[in-house]
This record gives C-alpha cells, structure tokens and sequence, in this order.
C-alpha cells in the first residue's frame, strides 16, 4: 500500500513540474522543471511496476539537482533549501524498508530481500553533506572594519544640544542620530537592562487603518520626555523613571481614508523672551493626522492659546481641494528662529485632486505665515494672498527636515507628485522638484539649489529620509559642509550642502523604457558612487519554501516586464525593484561626524505594480480603508494602479533572502566596508526559530560615541546593539512588540546614560502592536 501511494504521489509531483516547468520553459526559463517532472513521471511508473529501478532513477534526480542547484546558485543554503529539500526527503522516503522491500526479491530460501539502494543512499548523503556544509558559508556577507581614527576632533553636531539630552528627531538640526555618550560603549554593552517601562494606552484599535505605526523618537529635554502616539497623544515623562507627568489628546478622531496614522515625533520649543517658568515658555508643537499643528506648554500640556488659532494652526488653509483623510502631518515641524516650518503627506495614488505640497514656515510664537515654498509654483514664496489656493498634487514632503542655521538653510527631502506611476501632464516644475532633495532660505523660503534622485519618477521613489548633515574632511584636509542624503533606490548621495553639488561623484546610467503610449521615461538616471543599489533581479533569485513555490514565483518572474531597476509601470504588470518600501526609508541613516562614518539598514523587498484602466475599476467596497497597498484608484486619471510587494503562492517574498542588513560605509571614500544579514524569523514562522535569514525592517538607526550602533526596525522583535567599527552584533533584548522606530539615548543627573526604545509595531510589515516605552541601562 505505502509503494502505491507513493507512487500516486510522485506521479502528481510529476505532472505538476511538468506543467508548471513547461510553461516556464516557454516563457524563456530553466528546464530543470521540466526534466525534473518527467523523471518524476518515470520514477513513478517504475514504482507501480515494482522495478528496482526506481531507486536508480532517483538517486539520478538527487545528483542532477544538487549540481544544477549549485551552479545555479553556490553554497548558499537558503537558496539551495527550497531546491532540495523535498528531493531529499522523498530520497530519505524511498530508502525506508517500506519501500525498498517490495521492490525487492524472495530468495529460492524463502527470505525477502530489499533492494539495493547504495546509489540512493550515497547521493541522499551527498547531499545532505552539502547542505551542511553550506551553512558554514554566506557568500553574501561582506565583513570588514570602518575606520577608527578621529578625523575631527572637535566635530560640529548642529545646534546647541547639551551632550546628555536629544532635542529633535535626529537629536540636533543636523539629524545626525549621534550622541556623544559613551557610558555605554563596546566593552559594556551586553551588560544593559531594562530599568524602566511606559504603556501610552494608545494601541491599534478595530477600526484602525492598516498601516498604525509607532515611529516615534521622543525628544529629552532636562527632566523630560515628550512623545506623542499614533492617534495624536503627547505625552511627558520623567526621564529617570519613565512616570507620566501629562497626557494630551489631540482628539484627531478616525478616518478610513488615511493611508497612514502615525506620529513621528513632536517639536520642542524654547521662548527666549519669555521669563523663565512663564505659561508657554517651553512648547511642544504635535502635528495631527487631521491636519492640525497644537502648541502646548511644555510644562503641563495645557493648549497654548496664543498660537494661532486659540493654539491651533489649520494647514487645510490655502488648499483649492481639501477631501478629508487626504492630507496630514506625520513627521516634527523644524524649529529655527523664530520659524516653525513644516510639510505635509498628501495619500499616494487617491486622486487628481488632493492637496497641495507645500512648505511653509509661521511664526513659532503666533502661528503667522511668513512664507511659503509650493514647488509646483516655486517662485511664489511671500504668503498667498486671500482668495488664491497651492498648487494641487505638486510634490510633498512628508518626511523629516534638517537645518543648518549658520547656512541660512533648511533641507527638504520632496516626493513626487501623486499619481505616482503616472507622468503624463506633469508641469516643468514638478519635473524639475520631484522626488529630490531641496535646499531652502529660511529667511524667505526661496530654493537655493535643487538635486534630483530620479527623473521623471514613476515608482513612488520619495526621498524618504531627513537629509543627515555633516563636515567632511577632504584628502588635503580641506573641510566641506556635506549633506548625506538617503534614498528608497539605495543611492546615498553626499553633496557639498551650500550647493547641492557632489563630493561623492554622481553619474548618469541609463535606464529601461517601455512605457504606456500616453507616458514616456528617462532615458537616464542619477546614481551615486555611494550606493547600496542591489543588482538586477534574475530568474535564479527567486524563491519559495519549496521548489513548487519557487517555480511558480520563476514563471511569474518571467510574466512580468522587468528589465532591472526603474522599469516602467504596465498593463501587463511590473517588478519594481528596489520595491516602494525603499532599500532605505524614513529611518534615514545614523552618522560619527568624528569618524566620518554612516550605519544603515539596507533592505530589499521587490514590489509590483500593475495599471489598470478606468473602466476596470471595482466601485469602492462599504469599508474599504486607505492603504498603498492593493488597489490604488487615482480618481480622475485614467489608470489605477495595484500595488504590492512580490509575493508568492505561500505569501513569502519570491526573491530570496537576504532581505535587510546592517551595514557602514566610509563617507570620505564611498567606500562600503562591511553588510551582514540582520534579523532573524523569529516572528515570522509559527515556531519561534532563531535563524537569521536577513529580514525586512523599517525604523532608523543611533550611534553614539562608545562606539555603538543601537538598532531595533527588523520584523523580528528586538532591540540590537552592533560594534559600529565591524558590525558584529554586540547584544540584543526581546521586545514585547514589532520596534519599527528610532532609538534614542540621554543622560539623567546623575550621569547615567539611557537607552530608549519606543514599541508598538507596524501595520504595513504586520509586526506585534503594542504601546510601550521601554529604557534600558546598565547595572548600578
């Protein structure tokens, strides 16, 4: 019975490689499917007819597809797993006396003999042996060290931060993500506990869109923290005990049409003129998912009614369209002077009608626009006068600023003009801003310099990140204001940050074409000589637990147009890879300005997209909520578009992993110096496996002058702490949900130095929400 049954088995295995690698192999793809299937097939027949044979036969299939597996892909053993692995045990099957016996023969004694089954027997050990072996090899990690020696010893940090308090997102108006801490440093660092922990009572509720992050960084100032939550709460903590002094609601209320409902930060504030202890002295400025800005008393959370409107400034104001859920402030207003300049997130791909991306700056005292900076009417720069509106869909910035005040300028990461995958009648404004970084005069909010990370965009390619700023010492010990700017393509761009123009060499490649009849694309796109920019996709990247959702994935692979980065949006469907997550997004990088160094997390995630025609277009579900993902309606254009990442049948990613690393590069030479694998399944398996595959994250990360580089971001939940020179993990804690933030460190009164990590998942990577703030030290 077990031989039939096994035998009814390989037969359907048979027939579905077949199938399935015929249709491949027409498609221009490997033939091992289909050969594997029919020998398969054969096995299978040889089996009903009880034909030793059979053994030999698959000990054939075993040798055939380990060396195809290793030409195809070497020593590597997430990639030689879903090739072998149901070879291999169905080989381990066949050995079984349940098997063998029957295929066997009865002795003129009476005995009953199984059949010889060395060939199988010997390749099922083959291959077992490489495998084994190839877990001792990853040949994708790249191990190196980043310099040590101090290239500035005095470096400039950006504004006037005492060394033990975090006073902006990035900690100073450089965004740097440095603290000159270095209580912990690499000698010491596995020796950190947990010494305190906060729950907001903020978590994800029912009616939540899907994407409800915590990324928040909260901000140390004296004895204070100041945060704020997905739904608009700011918050106040005592920064040695983690006790709650206030709580605010910002009561923004639900809406299913926001795409994102996430706070990433708060603004804080110092009245100079002020007398000391006066109501509204020190502010918190909490941007809203309803699009509000709230001054509040940094003292108390009390409303500080002299802003604005009794404390409340609306950015709805100016806008010709104004459809609810379409516009909002996820990301901390810079603070300069007396300027408050803040952005906005317009929803990707909802409509031809929704607000405008406009910057603008008001008086951080009284809420009065001082100007504002519209970059699809660039020259426009003094307050609008009543009755005129922004212009509609012009590029956003929805992302983190940066400033240099002695410059004069503030940094604008843009994104593109939404649709997105749609470039038809776009102005030579938004041509000329989308999807760049831009330098404004924060006295006037007129654009100093301009530089383009992808022309003509067509793939949702933001510059997603708060640019970093930084002096970097040139060979001939010459010094340049640089700026290090981040990109979801993977192309670091460092430029001199009084011209825009590159210390690190940026050059033109070309790029695919193919687009719809009524659109066109770039015959070229920029790239940076520092660049994370993975190489192009092949059939042989794609993946599946097994080798029949790795087939299915290569035949997929092969029906959609790709032709590497910056392929055209389709009818037919397009691989769109670097995918919109970004190999790097709004966690931005961390920066030493001593050694001149940068650590990220690279992650690399393929996503598609497909146009769809108006006519095509489903009605609206009743509940349907806003998300990037899925079916994207771009109500007035003439295509929607579907969006997602590319999965495959068992809704794991079909390229292969690794899909995150850490990673550190010398910001002098472009040099890359060292990527390794970061994160593990843990969370991703219905077992808890620690293996670490190299797996998605999104969050920023810290370094500080101990020589460590802190890192939550990763699907997995923990909190990490690397050796910045080498990028060795140190030490890890287990979270108790997803860490898609940026970490943060500060010193209390006593000179002890904390870590803090804020924790509550992610909507869009599906990690565990929660609602805590967990701060870490070492022993007494």
């Amino acid at each position: 019975m077990a031989l039939k049954i096994t035998a009814v088995l390989f037969v359907l295995i048979g027939l579905a490689l077949s199938i399935g690698g015929g249709q491949l192999l027409m498609l221009g793809g490997s033939a091992y499917y289909l050969l594997c299937g029919l020998a398969f097939v054969l096995t299978a027949i040889l089996l009903f007819l009880k034909n030793r044979a059979a053994l030999h036969v698959y000990a054939a299939i075993i040798i055939v597809s380990l060396v195809w597996a290793i030409w195809e892909v070497g020593l590597d053993w997430w990639q030689l797993g879903p090739r072998g692995g149901v070879v291999i045990l169905l080989g381990i099957w066949l050995l079984t006396p349940w098997i063998r016996n029957p295929l066997g023969f009865i002795s003129p004694t009476g005995n009953r003999y199984g059949a010889t089954a060395v060939p199988l027997a010997i390749s099922v050990v083959l291959a077992i042996a490489v495998a084994v072996f190839s877990t001792f090899f990853d040949p994708y990690d790249q191990s190196g060290d980043l310099p040590e020696d101090k290239v500035a010893a005095a470096p400039a940090l950006g504004g006037n931060v005492p060394d033990g308090e975090w006073h902006q997102y990035g900690r100073t108006p450089y965004g740097q993500r440095y603290s000159p801490l270095d209580q912990v440093n690499v000698k010491n660092v596995a020796d950190l506990k947990e010494v305190w922990r906060y729950q907001t009572g903020d978590v994800k509720r029912p009616d939540d869109v899907g994407e409800t992050t915590y990324q928040v960084t909260p901000l140390k100032i004296g004895s204070s923290l100041y945060l704020c939550t997905p739904h608009n709460l700011a918050i106040a903590l005592d920064a040695t005990t983690g006790k709650e002094k206030w709580k605010f609601d910002a009561n923004s209320g639900m809406n299913p049409d926001r795409q994102h409902q996430t706070c990433r930060g708060v603004s804080y504030y110092k009245d100079q003129a002020a007398a000391a202890g006066s109501p509204c002295a020190e502010r918190v400025y909490l941007p809203t998912s309803d699009a509000r800005l709230i001054a509040l008393d940094a003292a108390n959370g009390q409303v500080c009614p002299s802003f604005a409107d009794k404390g409340t400034l609306h950015l709805q104001t100016g806008m010709k369209y104004n459809p609810a859920g379409y516009y909002y402030s996820t990301s901390p207003p810079a603070i300069v002077g007396n300027k408050i300049i803040i952005g906005g997130a317009v929803n990707d791909n909802y409509s031809t009608e929704e607000q405008s991306g406009v910057i603008r700056a008001f008086d951080v005292n009284s809420g009065q626009l001082i100007w504002n900076w519209d970059s699809g009417n660039p020259s426009q720069t003094q307050p609008l006068p009543e009755g005129q509106t922004y212009t509609t869909n012009s590029p956003n910035s929805w992302s983190v600023f940066s400033v240099d005040e002695d410059l004069g300028l503030v940094y604008i990461p843009l994104g593109n003009q939404v649709p997105d995958q749609l470039g038809m009648g776009r102005s030579e404004n938004v041509e000329k801003y989308s999807s760049s970084i831009v330098a404004l005069d924060i006295n006037t909010g007129a654009d100093k310099w301009v530089r383009q990370t992808v022309h003509h965009d067509l793939w949702d390619m933001d510059v997603p990140a708060q640019p970093v700023l930084l002096n970097i010492t040139k060979p001939d010990n010459s010094v340049v204001p640089a700026l290090v700017g981040p990109t979801k393509q993977g192309d670091i761009y460092v430029l001199d940050r009084r011209t825009g123009e590159p210390i690190l060499p940026v050059t033109e490649e070309p790029a695919p074409g193919g687009t719809i009849p009524e659109d066109h694309s770039a015959p070229t796109q920029p790239t940076s000589a520092l660049s994370f920019k993975p190489p192009k996709l092949k059939e042989s990247d794609m993946w599946g637990v097994t080798m029949f959702d790795q087939m299915v994935c290569r035949i997929w692979y092969h029906q959609y147009n790709y032709d590497g980065r910056y392929t055209p949006p389709s009818l037919n469907g397009t691989i769109v890879y670097p995918g919109n997550f970004g190999t790097f997004n709004w966690g931005s990088v961390a920066v030493d300005p001593e050694r001149q160094v940068m650590f990220g997390m690279p992650t690399y995630l393929a996503f598609t997209s497909k146009l769809v025609p108006r006519a095509d277009i489903p009605a609206k579900g009743q509940g349907e909520k806003g998300s990037e993902q899925g079916l994207n309606r771009n109500d007035g254009a003439p295509y929607g578009v579907y969006m997602g990442p590319f999965l495959g049948p068992l809704k794991i990613p079909c390229q292969a992993p690794p899909w995150g690393y850490v990673a550190g590069a010398d910001l002098r030479t472009g040099k890359i110096a060292y990527k390794h694998r970061n994160g593990t399944v843990y969370d991703m398996t219905p077992l808890p496996l620690p293996f670490k595959v190299g797996v998605p994250g999104i969050g920023g990360p810290m370094i500080t002058k101990g020589g460590i580089a802190f890192l939550g971001a990763a699907v997995d939940d923990f909190l990490r702490a690397y050796d910045l020179k080498n990028g060795k993990q140190l030490w890890e804690a287990r979270l108790p949900a997803g860490g898609q933030a940026t970490p943060m460190t500060y010193a209390v009164d006593d000179g002890r130095q904390f870590v803090v990590m804020v924790v509550g998942g992610h909507g869009s990577v599906g990690t565990k929400p929660g609602d805590y703030v967990i701060a870490y030290a070492l022993p007494r």
